[in-house]
């Protein structure tokens, strides 16, 4: 049993916020004390460390559901099947459908559901769900397929990552300057071919890393509001993945078998170059190996970071040779590894 990727699509919003743009915001510190550096250094380091030049917002008149549904529509026609013969579909997110300028989350119906409509599948038996899972949800709904391939109870998977992250944002937030939004989706099968998922790897950290992301109040203490934005502690997340994401990656593939010298990409989340690089760096380095080059393709610096969506996103160009200098030929070994909000890792062994 061969249970392969046969259909990738993905949805890149319209809407550019270049870095330019933040300069005109109110930075504080979490406490409310003002930042003592002004706007145009405080976004010019955030460039050194990150790497991210602009990002993407979705349009006003869309949300979550719908910017998944498109990227569902690409994935489906790419894989050349029935929508009406899915069995799951799969909808990884974490904030649900934040419609513009309100400061509630809808998650009632599903975000699946909602999709599943919006594609108009008529077949009952074509089960939605969500799963929240942090950034790596994703690639853990997509291990979730595959066992349900595996098992029998399943031959068609559509897998989904959609996040709509600039409505929780808190424009006094150094942090805000990060998040974006988009969507990639994926169909997964039982095929003839060779290769596809080979092994897998999660964990879940909660004893003193549950709260490393989380929803807190705005920066701006004279606003009183019931609002609330994504938070995070960059300073340990960076620490905890250094350590933690290497393990995954390396238990991962000695679960597959393969070498470490047979891996042509390692296809990461998107949050932030510098962690990125230093994380593949000490992959490597577990394996007293320097990181090759070319090794780990990168969109953070136009399409920033838009959570469960990088990874579907970053395959589905790179399997329709929209990044330049990076493709995949059939029989090249990836990895796919993510860290994020729980604190959850995980990641995938695949043969392409």
């Amino acid at each position: 049993m061969n249970i392969k990727i046969t259909g990738t699509g993905s949805y890149i919003p319209e809407v550019i916020e270049k870095n330019e743009a933040f300069h005109e915001h109110e930075f504080l510190n979490s406490d409310g004390s003002v930042i003592n550096a002004p706007n145009e250094v405080i976004v010019k380091k955030f460039k050194a460390i990150t790497g991210i030049s602009e990002r993407r917002y979705a349009e006003p008149n869309l949300n979550t559901s719908d910017i998944a549904c498109f990227a569902a529509e690409k994935a489906i026609e790419n894989a050349q099947i029935n929508k009406e013969d899915l069995d799951y579909i799969i909808v990884a997110h974490n904030y649900g459908d934040v419609k513009h300028n309100t400061e509630q989350s809808d998650t009632v119906p599903s975000i699946a559901s909602r999709v599943k409509h919006l594609l108009k599948i008529q077949n009952s038996k074509c089960v939605g769900y969500d799963l929240i899972f942090g950034c790596p949800g994703w690639i853990e709904a997509t291990i979730q397929a595959n066992a349900f391939i595996k098992s029998g109870i399943a031959k068609k998977c559509l897998v989904i990552g959609a996040e709509t992250l600039s409505r929780i944002i808190d424009k006094h937030d150094r942090d805000s300057m990060i998040y974006s939004d988009g969507a990639g989706a994926v169909v997964i099968e039982n095929t003839n071919e060779a290769g596809g998922i080979i092994a897998h790897e999660t964990a879940t950290f909660t004893l003193n890393e549950s709260h490393f992301i989380y929803f807190g109040e705005t920066n701006n203490q004279d606003i009183d509001e019931r609002r609330r934005y994504i938070k995070m502690h960059g300073r340990k997340i960076y620490e905890f993945a250094l350590i933690n994401v290497p393990l995954a990656m390396k238990s991962c593939l000695e679960k597959s078998g393969f070498d470490i010298k047979d891996v042509k990409k390692i296809l990461i989340h998107q949050a932030n170059e510098k962690m990125d690089e230093a994380i593949v760096k000490r992959f490597y380095k577990l394996h007293d190996l320097d990181m090759p080059e070319n090794i780990m393709p990168m969109i953070i610096n136009e399409l920033g970071n838009s959570s469960v969506a990088t990874i579907p996103t970053l395959f589905d160009l790179i399997r329709n040779n929209k990044l330049e200098n990076h493709s995949l030929i059939k029989g090249d070994l990836i990895i796919f590894a993510s860290v994020g909000a729980g604190m959850n890792i995980n990641a995938i062994v695949y043969r392409y």
